[in-house]
């Protein structure tokens, strides 16, 4: 039995977070993930005033204001009770720089409910490059496939609906490079943030498979009652 946590998991673009969130969700069916860029993706589907505001922002390439995703996050948080709740949750997504970080602390440290464990996935650059070159995507669910090892049950088609999955314009090694590079940049200070806190822990591999084994020993060590 583990003892509640709430978690923030890092890692650069393409290290994998979505298998790992898939695989702690059927290892712990309790453990609930609040994933921020599924629920923009959820009102801009929905066509919610929240979701006609982020469209047009994203499309005048200008950035999501931090508040109205702490909105979300702590909507959808409230939705499920899982502030001052007992069942453990995961966040992803949220935050990327430090200022996020420390208006994410406050909000949820009105509820005796701060994070108390942060995990980074680190995987080799070259790894990852050769993931992207790989990646399909079903854009309305953001579901990812990989053609090695997470092919589709049909080619070019999402499992659950069938529709045609895509590649994203940015899923190139030339422009990849460029989005690790600010990951790295914004994540330093961000990592150095929950460092000084002491809840800060990475994980490495260069597969799902060897990663895997490691988040589950490092959660179970640390909250197992």
């Amino acid at each position: 039995m583990l003892s509640p946590f709430r978690c923030i998991l890092l890692g650069a673009p393409g290290a994998g977070k979505g298998t790992q969130l898939t695989r702690l969700v059927k290892h712990h069916p309790d453990l609930c993930t609040v994933i921020s860029g599924n629920l923009l993706r959820q009102e801009i589907s929905s066509k919610t005033p929240i979701g006609l505001e982020v469209e047009n922002t994203i499309k005048k390439g200008g950035l999501v204001p931090d508040s109205l995703i702490i909105d979300l996050i702590f909507k959808n948080l409230k939705i499920e009770k899982l502030l001052n709740d007992s069942r453990s949750w995961l966040l992803d997504g949220f935050p990327r720089t430090v200022t996020q970080a420390l208006k994410l602390d406050e909000n949820l440290s009105k509820h005796n409910s701060l994070i108390n464990l942060v995990v980074e996935l680190k995987v080799p650059e070259s790894v990852i490059l050769e993931r992207i070159e790989n990646r399909w995507i079903h854009q309305p669910s953001g579901r990812v496939y990989n053609i090695q090892y997470n092919p589709p049950r049909v080619p070019n088609k999402d499992d659950v609906t069938g529709e045609p999955l895509t590649k994203r314009p940015d899923d190139n090694a030339e422009v990849f490079k460029k989005r690790l590079e600010t990951y790295y940049n914004e994540a330093t200070p961000l990592k150095e943030y929950y460092q000084k806190r002491g809840i800060l822990h990475s994980v490495e591999g260069e597969t799902s498979d060897i990663i895997f084994p490691k988040l589950i020993k490092l959660i179970e060590n640390k909250f197992s009652v």
